[in-house]
């Protein structure tokens, strides 16, 4: 077993490879699994036209071809896609295809002359010129693909299961381009299913569900031999539920929308139970239901699927028409601000204005 953190970029793309030898009868990895049955693109062919015709009284020859993984591996019995192509563009400038054939090794029979040969392994793919002699032995053409299997999987968490329909993953160039994307080499890869690459490193994004649980991580994929790769993700399925009361029946035609902790929208439904697949975090759940807005924050454990019940008496308060004056009480004796005149200050009363009238001067009780 081996680790992909000398490949991975991110440090929650976490993938544990079994590497698999392809050597004589173990090829069966590649035949256990879905594969991606596809020609990639091929430079300096254009695109296949019908086989054309020998010329007349040539005398063809027969020319046997093979291919393997590796130099020193066994020939590949199953999954090869051969064509032969004249090295001369027709008048539409595309290269004439002579012959193909499908299947393992394969035999033609040609006229002496150049050719180009491709031969393809699913995604994997070699091309060489083949030369025919007119006279002498034609040797047995061994084709290199230098190739080996690349199998997908994904856990949420630590080893939480995931659905396949709710996984997907995109394979691209480890290179970067100049206006600085990667090339597409495959895309909607389900999981289990092995694709036939050509040996280096690819960058793989794995999608779960359809929000904001996405992990990137560069694999190595090893000629000869079939890479498996368990991306770990860190995120959950999350269904929220719009009650009256907890544990109470959803209420229908609510207007959902999540919120992460700054406030960026990462998802709308609108239903009485949507569920998301989310990444790991903190958001707020807010509800839409009669002109009237309820709100809840909760936070999303990496593996752990739950549901988020947004209680009806948890209601954003409304804004008010007019906001309340709020009085404050200023210390005696502090300067009024720059600008302002101060309040006139009332005298306190004095001794004979609190002695009622008609009295002798007597305490007040």
């Amino acid at each position: 077993m081996f680790g992909i953190s000398p490949f991975a970029r991110l440090g929650l793309a976490i993938a544990l490879m079994v590497v698999t030898p392809l050597g004589a009868g173990a090829q069966d990895a590649f035949k256990d699994f879905k594969q991606i049955e596809s020609t990639p693109k091929m430079p300096k062919l254009n695109a296949f036209i019908a086989p054309g015709a020998a010329p007349e009284a040539a005398k063809l020859r027969d020319v046997a071809m093979e291919a393997k993984l590796t130099a020193d591996g066994t020939p590949v019995e199953d999954g090869l896609s051969w064509y032969v192509f004249s090295p001369i563009a027709g008048t539409d400038g595309k290269l004439p295809l002579i012959a193909s054939a499908k299947g393992g090794p394969a035999a033609f029979q040609l006229a002496p002359g150049d050719y180009f040969v491709n031969v393809s392994f699913g995604r994997a793919g070699v091309t060489k010129k083949l030369t025919v002699p007119a006279d002498g032995q034609v040797d047995k053409q061994v084709m290199v693909l230098d190739a080996g299997g690349l199998l997908l999987n994904a856990v949420s968490g630590t080893d939480a299961r995931i659905r396949p329909d709710q996984l997907s993953f995109s394979i691209y160039s480890s290179e970067v381009r100049d206006d600085g994307e990667r090339g597409l080499v495959v895309a909607d890869v389900s999981p289990n299913t092995v694709v036939r690459l050509n040996a280096g490193t690819y960058h793989i994004v794995s999608e779960y569900g359809s929000v904001n649980a996405v992990i990137r991580a560069d694999i190595q994929v090893e000629a000869g031999k079939l890479t498996e790769a368990t991306i770990q993700h860190r995120a959950a399925q999350i269904t929220f539920k719009l009650v009256s009361e907890a544990g109470g029946e959803a209420i229908a035609d609510t207007a959902w929308s999540i919120l992460t902790a700054a406030g960026d929208s990462v998802g709308e439904s609108v239903s009485a139970f949507p569920t998301m697949v989310l990444a790991e975090g903190e958001y707020s759940a807010v509800a839409r239901n009669k002109d009237k807005i309820y709100q809840r924050d909760f936070k999303v454990v990496a593996g752990r699927n739950t549901d988020v019940e947004v209680l009806m008496k948890d209601q954003q308060p409304q804004q008010p028409e007019s906001a309340a004056r709020t009085v404050q009480q200023v210390p005696a004796g502090t300067p009024p601000p720059p600008g302002v005149q101060p309040a006139p200050e009332t005298p306190l009363p004095s001794y004979e204005q609190l002695v009622p009238q008609g009295g002798d001067g007597a305490s007040l009780d």
